[in-house]
């Protein structure tokens, strides 16, 4: 057997370097090809792969608002240098304690975002969610927002922190004195401006087309959109808004109100601070995130975004009627039970069927007749829940649809009418919020509290479809679902999704939309509020006005 010849030295240096060379070409497209493991201009994260899906957990996208910069704007992060840990959620923002929420940490630390990714992701759609809980409560890293199910259909889902309750949504007039702008309030709908911002400058690390993004959200995240669809500072972050359970209310002004019957914002903000015993900003600043969100809690303030003239040029329906709003496709609806769940916004019942149609008739007048032909003094129950529920989530789906439509921007508007046996006996048939699960494919990760939905073929059947409608929204602005119902645009016979036990395509939503969008009308052109302050407790319609029925 013969032998190889032993290489000379200058040989055996040349064949190192060559294999050297070698590995180095084989291990870095290895490394590329390893998502869990993100180069992003922010800093390198290293995520977690589950079933081809990289999820990267609790990365930061502003400084903690903490100390001096409570009730700030949000302040840009540096890059960090090393490798960052992103396989853990990031804390919740302050909120109150409640048995429907289990946040394993909750600090002023807060300003948190995650994403999930497909595996060899590349310029894939992005939908950037936006948690709801009235502006108090919640958070991104709630089970039944996880993003596997979209990635899994190659979107990449981002879902955001926003500061919370009076620490993100303050106004006050020496927060005002300390701005340049001379405004307050609004602080976390900058943090969501802020983590548009964020996935403008970083997504393309993770896979993702910042040139193709769509904002969502339920309830206050539906607002939310609103509210970025209104504000200037927004425009061009996104390119799609989905809104579900939406509320296009009152918003207080910053100052000098010209509500008769809604303060402005500053003076409900000095009111809390009195009743925090807090005098100044410095006094604010020194007590504790714990004290303020208890203290609060014992009082009637709550928070919602304040027309301030900069983040919030005008009233959303001003904004809306104007044509002002971001000019974009738009998928929005709302839930058949919406009320169900949230009681506490209905008024005491009248003791009889009889002073129920004498309270319409005192407060809605020349409408009278109309309101009480769609919520009948017969069914009083039930016409309570349907105003409620059409006043609010109805009149503002509707509306979106019929301004974007106006804009030519094309709208897919759904009603989610969904029962099941859990939710149907304990009368929540489609309660707020009980779309989400079917959304997002997390049936099976609803808490505790929540009427837990069957496992069986119809129920999967309906959440696969919803997943691709949304997804292929976020795709290509067109929601389509494979052996489903085909979804034509709002258009101008109305057309609407509605989720039932599969989906079905109908015209005409059955929310009241002209009544209620002539309530407003004539009431915001008299200088009155319009939010859950409707059927038995209105305050007396005005007369018509010109351009109202």
């Amino acid at each position: 057997m013969r032998t190889a010849p032993a290489a000379s030295p200058v040989v055996r240096r040349l064949l190192q370097a060559i294999a050297a060379a070698l590995a180095l070409c084989l291990a870095t497209p290895a490394a590329a090809q390893d998502a869990s493991l993100v180069a992003a201009p922010a800093g390198e994260v290293r995520g977690a792969a589950v079933d081809g899906v990289h999820v990267f957990r609790g990365i930061p996208y502003a400084r903690p608002p903490v100390g001096d910069l409570r009730w700030r704007p949000p302040a840009s992060l540096q890059p960090w240098s090393g490798v960052r840990e992103a396989t853990a959620f990031g804390a919740a923002c302050p909120q109150p304690a409640s048995p429907f929420a289990d946040h394993a940490t909750v600090s002023e630390d807060c300003l948190f975002l995650n994403v999930w990714a497909p595996d060899q992701a590349r310029k894939a759609p992005v939908l950037v969610w936006i948690h709801g809980g009235s502006l108090v409560s919640g958070a991104a890293s709630e089970a039944i927002y996880d993003g596997a199910g979209f990635a899994r259909r190659d979107v990449v889902l981002v879902s955001i922190n926003y500061r919370l309750g009076a620490l993100g949504w303050l106004a006050h007039p020496g927060l005002s004195a300390e701005s340049p702008d001379n405004i307050s309030g609004n602080y976390g709908l900058m943090d969501q401006i802020e983590a548009l911002r964020w996935v403008r400058r970083n997504i393309s690390a993770f896979g993702g087309d910042p040139d193709n993004v769509t904002i969502a959200g339920e309830s206050a995240g539906a607002l939310s959109v609103l509210y970025l669809m209104a504000a200037p500072e927004a425009r061009g972050l996104f390119h799609r808004a989905i809104a579900q359970s939406g509320y296009m209310i009152t918003q207080p002004e910053l100052r000098n109100g010209s509500w008769a019957d809604w303060p402005d914002a500053e003076t409900l903000g000095v009111s809390l601070a009195g009743a925090l015993g807090a005098a100044d900003p410095a006094a604010l600043r020194a007590m504790s995130a714990e004290a303020i969100v208890e203290g609060t809690a014992r009082t009637a303030w709550f928070p919602l975004g304040n027309v301030d003239g900069r983040l919030l040029p005008r009233q959303l329906v001003e904004t809306f009627d104007r044509g002002e709003q971001a000019p974009v496709p738009v998928l929005a609806g709302y839930n058949e039970g919406e009320i169900r769940s949230l009681r506490f916004l209905l008024p005491p019942a009248p003791a009889t069927a009889a002073i129920y149609a004498d309270e319409i008739r005192a407060r809605y007048g020349d409408l009278a007749d109309a309101f009480l032909a769609r919520y009948p003094a017969e069914t009083m129950s039930a016409s309570m829940l349907a105003t409620t529920r059409d006043a609010m989530y109805g009149w503002t789906s509707e509306r979106l649809a019929a301004k974007q439509t106006a804009l030519g921007a094309p709208v897919f508007l759904y009603y989610f009418d969904h029962g099941y046996p859990a939710a149907d006996e304990g009368g929540f048939r489609a309660f707020h919020a009980s779309e989400i699960p079917f959304v997002f494919g997390t049936t099976d990760a609803t808490p505790s509290w929540w009427p837990p939905v069957p496992r069986t073929a119809p129920e999967r059947r309906l959440s696969d479809a919803m997943t691709s409608y949304w997804t292929t929204f976020a795709r290509n602005g067109a929601p389509r679902a494979a052996g489903e119902a085909a979804w034509r645009p709002y258009g101008e016979d109305r057309a609407y999704m509605a989720f039932e036990a599969a989906p079905r395509l109908r015209t005409g939503p059955p929310n009241g939309y002209a009544l209620h969008e002539a309530v407003v009308c004539r009431r915001a052109r008299h200088g009155l509020a319009w939010h859950w302050n409707v059927g038995v407790i209105a305050p007396p319609l005005p007369p018509p006005s010109p351009g109202c029925a």
